[in-house]
């Protein structure tokens, strides 16, 4: 039934030979892998302004450019590097793989650490900022405040994301890479028609009681962030927000595999391409907010992009239809954006755990073809992120960019050493370019922590290092239990006992015990026991009764007293003492009763696998558990003993006997 679901959900299973048929060709890859990088400029303008505007006022309007402009050189310098990423590393894992060939496997895990941090939190930012969007277009177009229930439709939209990956690559590929077409159409003609009615000179500005609205960010004072000495400071947290605009920079690097052959040269392209859209429409986006006055608010709605939106295009039927067509895109290309976690995470999950630092179960593929396993833990742990923050990402973006450019910081300073040690043509400028790339990530990262460590960048602070200690510490036990196997094999004695005695544990008299006792002559064992502990005096009794009179059961019942009611003590003392001749080999076998998932762990206790658990480390001892399916057993006893009338079931009824003794 379990099977039957899955396949109507998420369709026929993808055998794995069509893996090769998943990959991505150079648009569908750009729509998939993009739109995170390329969404966040319709939120890295906003983000800077909520630092500048409380503490400058009007001037922070003003101050956006030169952050913008700082921060777009450092677009171009990351571009450059990662260019240099995708063409040397062309396996996907971006920084990981490029911080593990250059560093090592245990200093790669920070970028393992940075990148699974920035997947889990791009998810709920990306969603997050799309239904502000929604919200903006609702508020603005029809006056309605969706208020608290913005919340519930980002969780809706989560776990819509989740079912889309789980049916696979191609799929999610067609599904979401409409969105960032639609949005980059929409939002780049947004800014084309606003700096051309600046052009033209009627390009409207917010007044005075707009930029003093209800829920808007509190308007400063002129100059006061500058009396107070803290000008420096205040550029910094509004930079150290808008590095949120780089945020997804990485994911073509880390989804290499996921395109067509030549790899590299494809990703190189794709990479190219959309660092060139993201920087347009950021610096376009900051010029229509310098000049529009665009004012961020508390809730998040509206944003600065719908309200440039509604200023350029007007209150015509023609303008607002444009208007809800830029909010629709972006709240679209935004909730896809989070798509490109559920690309990247799972794939970068199975390289760490191939690694053996993460569990192995995430390298394992599902139903159709995806890393299942890490798409549902992505999703698990963004949801809890989206609950405790409400959704907020003003709060969110505090906990963002310490992930994403640690990441950088691992990436280019792994490719500044690689190219360092080869001699290769143009190596020094290589070096340059991806050494100042790294020192430039280095600085954001240093900022960030120190200007938003008290608004929420402590708790990425904190479980960076608990993190990278938990992927170390999951290797050692991987490698502490292979050396310990591997070495097994060279320590065990290879003698071999003359004689096997095989004894069968019996709880109660049924078809499962039959069962394993049928098996138990296919053995041919040198002695064959029954053997029963008695944890009830009575019940005990009562079995050997029932078993000396059931033909079937055609070798004698032991019993074994055991007082203090220790089974498992009880059953390893008693297969010793049969081995202490020096030359038995003891067999347990133990049946077990497999009943559906819910029912058998609410109302039936899984002891075998405590007692195999319990004797496997007595020399000279094995345990087998003989499984036998208790749900198909019980569902042909229904079947065959439901009447097909009352006529018959009367006849029936005096005749009517136990399996066992049937």
């Amino acid at each position: 039934m379990g099977y039957r679901i899955k396949r109507l959900l998420l369709g026929p299973p993808l055998v794995t030979a069509r893996l090769r048929d998943e990959k991505l060709s150079k648009p569908v890859a750009l729509g998939v892998l993009a739109p995170d990088c390329i969404s966040s400029s319709a939120y890295g303008t906003e983000q800077m302004l909520t630092q500048l505007v409380p503490v400058v006022g009007v001037a922070g309007f003003t101050l956006v450019m030169p952050v913008t402009g700082v921060i777009l050189a450092l677009l171009v310098l990351l571009t450059l590097s990662y260019r240099d990423v995708v063409m040397t590393y062309t396996r996907a894992g971006g920084s990981y793989v490029v911080a593990r060939e250059n560093f090592g496997p245990r200093t790669a895990q920070v970028a393992a650490v940075a990148l699974l941090i920035d997947y889990i939190v791009t998810v709920a930012v990306q969603t997050a900022a799309g239904t502000d969007a929604l919200s903006s277009m609702l508020r603005l177009l029809f006056r309605i405040d969706i208020g608290a229930d913005k919340l519930w439709i980002t969780v809706g939209v989560l776990c819509l994301l989740c079912y889309g990956n789980l049916r696979g690559v191609r799929e999610a590929g067609r599904a979401f890479s409409v969105p960032t077409y639609l949005f980059v159409l929409t939002a780049g003609l947004t800014v084309l028609v606003g700096l051309g009615r600046l052009a033209a000179g009627d390009l409207p500005r917010l007044g005075e009681g707009d930029l003093h609205a209800d829920g808007a960010v509190p308007l400063g004072t002129p100059g006061g962030g500058l009396l107070m000495g803290a000008s420096l400071f205040v550029l910094l947290r509004a930079f150290a927000n808008g590095g949120s605009s780089l945020t997804g920079l990485e994911a073509i690097s880390n989804g290499v595999g996921a395109f067509r052959e030549p790899q590299g040269d494809n990703a190189r392209r794709t990479l190219v391409i959309m660092s060139v859209i993201l920087g347009g429409l950021v610096l376009g986006v900051s010029a229509l907010a310098w000049q529009t006055h665009a004012i961020p608010y508390v809730s998040g709605s509206p944003t600065v992009l719908a309200q440039e939106a509604h200023l350029v295009f007007g209150r015509s039927v023609l303008g607002q239809a444009m208007f809800a067509a830029v909010q629709v895109a972006t709240a679209l290309v935004l909730y896809t954006g989070a798509n490109t976690s559920f690309n990247g995470f799972p794939f970068l999950a199975s390289f760490v755990a191939d690694d053996s630092f993460l569990p192995r179960s995430l390298t394992r593929r599902g139903h159709r073809l995806a890393f299942s396993n890490g798409i549902l833990v992505l999703t698990a742990v963004s949801l809890a992120l989206l609950l405790v923050t409400r959704g907020n990402v003003t709060e969110l973006v505090s906990l963002y960019a310490i992930g994403v450019f640690t990441g950088f910081v691992m990436a280019t300073a792994g490719l500044a050493k690689h190219h360092w040690q080869r001699r290769e043509e143009h190596r020094l400028l290589k070096t340059a370019v991806n050494a100042a790339a790294a020192t430039a990530s280095a600085a954001v990262v240093v900022v960030f922590a120190v200007t938003k460590f008290t608004e929420g960048a402590w708790v990425v602070v904190i479980l960076f290092p608990l993190g990278v200690w938990g992927l170390i510490r999951t290797n050692e036990r991987y490698r502490t239990e292979r050396t310990a196997l591997e070495a097994a094999p060279a320590t065990a004695t290879t003698a071999t006992r003359s004689r096997h005695v095989v004894m069968l544990l019996v709880d109660r008299l049924d078809l499962a015990v039959l069962a394993a006792l049928s098996y138990a002559h296919t053995l041919r064992p040198a002695r064959l026991r029954a053997v029963h502990v008695a944890l009830d005096t009575a019940g005990a009794k009562q079995l050997r009764r029932a078993w000396a009179s059931n033909q079937a059961a055609d070798v004698p019942l032991d019993l074994v007293e055991c007082p203090d009611r220790r089974l498992h003590h009880a059953i390893a003392r008693h297969a010793v003492e049969a081995t202490t001749d020096g030359r038995t080999q003891v067999t347990l076998l133990i049946p077990r009763r497999s009943y559906g998932p819910v029912v058998g762990r609410l109302l039936h206790a899984r002891s075998g696998d405590s007692i195999a658990h319990a004797v496997s480390r007595l020399p000279h001892v094995v345990a087998t558990i003989v499984p036998f399916d208790a749900s198909a057993a019980i569902a042909e006893h229904r079947r065959r003993s439901r009447p097909r009338d009352r006529g018959i079931a009367e006849e029936a009824a005096p005749a009517r006997r136990s399996p066992v003794a049937r």
